[in-house]
């Protein structure tokens, strides 16, 4: 129980003992017309007063300064750079003593920071030797788990995907290959432990691949031939991987910890603010992946509404009819993203607005939008309380994310904000003891007058 909860608490039964007694003495005061009584009934008045404006006086003065510096002092410990220091004078000398000790912290993350970033330039630099060794070799490389789920891909695998649906890690490779053609092929690398030669259909092309063992634990590489990546010398080179996730997976998404989830963060630019009568305009979302943003892997597309896009509008995110004129529509955008969701935690900045859309589309494309959805204002409540502010400019403030003017009001400006912001608040999070999937839920469903939980029903 937070430390307002409990002042509160503490208030509301000092009001119900005067209550009691106020009660009580009204009963007698029927019986007797003695002095004493009435200034026992007077003092209960007083005392229910006394109580409220003491209980608002610690609220005020004591709990929610307390509650400030001690969300302060978990963001800085998660910032790139210190926010700003929450006004808290009638604490005294623990602003302060605060202020100090989270510099001295600031200080040591630094430190280690730049030595990881050493160590991380020199495996950036492998890393990129690796994917142009990778790009000259006119093979489309992909990594597959046990479980045919991709691990890695190169730039040539990258292309060859988005052809078919947006690249992405973890996925089933029979998201995007002819299942009856791969899972044959797995079976057959299975029991013989040798390379099978084998034709995928991808939509409209037939892909000639190759899977072969790797090691002896169930990994394996998948090549597809003659798909050669049209890239420029100077062009980057995409590798995109992740060998973490080829750990044991929890027994439920439930129990995932906070920093193995796998999250879409998502943003929408519409006409207008009613969900029900107005239309999309441009979806932005990319992923995060254990605790990290995926470079690569984004959704940046402008949607054609079917309509005239409203002058306010534009004024508010820059999008106008001649630039959606030759944009697909929300169903056809839909369906990409929806495939792009797949098995993943879908989190969004005021979720129920952006789902809205989402869910009114699915009636047209038959997708079902039934992912765990996790609503950062939600989380900014659990870590701030509700007494802060939780728009999102106000919450990237208090973490040190920075967001760009020109990116302001843009879906894929706004989805990577979101996301920076979910990166920094997951330890934060987590160092309160909320570290699965499924306490977070429960914490988040705590706060649904602030805004609905969408994991929640409507009517719970």
């Amino acid at each position: 129980m937070s430390l307002r909860a409990r002042i509160w608490k503490g208030v509301a039964l000092c009001a119900g003992v005067a209550v009691v007694a106020l009660w009580a003495g009204l009963i007698l005061a029927g019986r007797s017309d003695d002095p004493l009584l009435f200034a026992g009934l007077f003092g209960s008045f007083a005392l229910i007063f006394v109580a409220a404006g003491f209980g608002y006086l610690l609220d005020d003065r004591l709990a929610r300064p307390l509650e400030r510096v001690a969300a302060w002092l978990r963001a800085c410990s998660h910032a790139e750079h210190l926010p700003t220091a929450p006004n808290a004078q009638d604490l005294g000398d623990l602003l302060p003593a605060a202020k100090a000790l989270a510099e001295e912290t600031h200080l040591a993350h630094r430190a280690a920071d730049r030595l990881t970033q050493e160590r991380t330039a020199l495996l950036e630099a492998e890393r990129t030797r690796l994917a142009q060794i990778l790009t000259e070799i006119p093979i489309a490389t992909i990594l597959l788990s046990p479980e045919g789920r991709i691990t890695l891909y190169d730039g040539q695998a990258a292309e060859v995907l988005a052809s078919i649906a947006p690249p992405r890690l973890h996925a089933r490779i029979t998201s995007y290959l002819d299942p009856a053609a791969v899972e044959q092929a797995q079976r057959q690398v299975a029991k013989t432990g040798r390379p099978v030669s084998f034709t995928a259909r991808a939509g409209d092309q037939a892909l000639d691949c190759a899977l072969k063992p790797l090691g002896t634990d169930g990994n394996s590489v998948l090549l597809i031939e003659h798909a050669e990546a049209k890239l420029a010398p100077e062009a980057s080179r995409p590798l995109a991987y992740d060998f973490g996730m080829v750990a044991k997976p929890p027994e439920t998404l439930a129990q995932c910890p906070l920093d193995r989830l796998t999250c879409v963060v998502f943003d929408l630019e519409t006409t207008g603010l009613l969900p029900h009568k107005d239309d999309v305009v441009q979806i932005g979302a990319l992923r995060v992946m254990n605790g990290r943003i995926l470079a690569g892997e984004e959704v940046d597309e402008l949607v054609n509404p079917g309509r005239p896009i409203p002058p306010a509008s534009t004024r508010v995110h820059g999008i106008n009819d001649a630039m959606v004129a030759g944009a697909a529509d929300f169903a056809t955008t839909s369906r990409r993203f929806h495939h792009f969701c797949e098995d993943a935690v879908i989190v969004a900045h005021n979720a129920p607005f952006d789902m809205a859309f989402l869910h009114k589309s699915g009636k047209a494309t038959g997708c079902t939008w039934d992912h765990p959805i996790l609503d950062t204002v939600l989380l900014s409540a659990v870590l701030y309380g509700t007494s802060e502010p939780h728009a999102l400019d106000a919450l990237c403030d208090r973490l040190g994310v920075t967001i760009p003017a020109h990116l302001r009001h843009t879906a894929l400006g706004d989805a990577r904000a979101t996301a920076e912001a979910l990166v920094r608040m997951i330890p934060m999070l987590m160092s309160r003891g909320i570290r699965t999937l499924g306490q977070t839920i429960e914490a988040t469903s705590q706060h649904g007058r602030l805004i609905q939980d969408l994991n929640t029903p409507a009517d719970a």
